[in-house]
């Protein structure tokens, strides 16, 4: 399988999410010609561009381990100058971008290197030169991290652009059911049975098969009227596997207090009898 299609999927952060969710199904989908992505250890920028720009994840099915390959992807890193500046034109061009990092707090942590600048960089090319329309999806495990990033990027950019953005581009929020990991350490990855991210890489990504993954209703109208038949006529997805939802935080509780809250009390109870 290669890359086709004409859209540019462009994210942030090399993970466990990041690769076998939204690069995964860009891939897998036929949709997309570029796969784009910012990545802050320089390590892991090395060793997937040494490798030709492909990538390995290990897909668990409930009777046995899928690898599959993905690429090319174009990984860059934000703490050098070149890099950020060919992710700022990739956003501008991007159809689809992904933020996939450890929390919130990541999307400022960096100064004028941060995810937020960049983005709001991207973002602004994009207006300016009227790029395509692009959705952004905010996988940080937090309910209103779609609005926070927003408010982070509107407030880089110049007030007479906020309405060629808002023209421009939605954030939305995600609700991630799915069960990932990065595994360490060669003997780790080889006493489970799994491939490596790259050839000899100590690293190694293992995520479920799972990918109903819902998302905030998406809306490109005049009045920011949130209908699902006008949505789905202004902006068609590359990644069509995820599911809209008009009213996403019940879902997002009930994964968050539910899903999450269970996997936070089996390592509780795992610590105390020291497991």
């Amino acid at each position: 399988m290669s890359l086709s299609g004409n859209r540019v999927y462009a994210g942030f952060g090399l993970g466990a999410i990041q690769s076998g969710l939204f690069l995964y199904e860009a891939f897998v989908s036929g949709n997309f010609n570029r796969l784009v992505v910012a990545e802050v250890i320089p390590e892991t920028v090395l060793r997937v561009r040494e490798n030709g720009g492909y990538l390995t994840v290990n897909i668990a099915h409930p009777d046995g381990i899928e690898f599959a390959r993905i690429g090319p992807i174009e990984v860059l890193d934000p703490a050098i100058e070149a890099d950020r500046r060919q992710m700022i034109g990739a956003l501008a061009v991007a159809d689809e971008i992904g933020t996939a990092v450890p929390g919130i707090r990541f999307y400022t942590s960096s100064g004028a290197e941060s995810l937020a600048q960049i983005l709001a960089a991207g973002l602004l090319a994009k207006a300016e030169k009227e790029g395509p329309r692009a959705v952004i999806y905010t996988a940080e495990n937090h309910n209103h991290a779609a609005e926070i990033l927003e408010d982070l990027v509107i407030s880089q950019v110049p007030p007479a652009r906020h309405e060629a953005l808002n023209h421009q581009v939605r954030f939305l929020n995600t609700v991630i059911g799915k069960m990932s990991g990065v595994i360490t350490g060669r003997d780790e990855i080889a006493g489970l049975g799994l491939t490596p991210m790259t050839p000899g890489s100590e690293r190694a990504f293992l995520v479920e098969t799972f990918n109903r993954i819902l998302i905030s209703r998406i809306a490109f109208t005049e009045d920011g009227a949130c209908n699902e038949a006008v949505a789905g006529a202004a902006f068609q997805r590359g990644l069509q596997v995820f599911v809209e939802k008009n009213n996403l935080l019940p879902f997002e509780e009930a994964k968050l207090f539910g899903h999450n809250a269970t996997h936070a009390l089996a390592a509780y109870l795992g610590a105390l009898a020291s497991v």
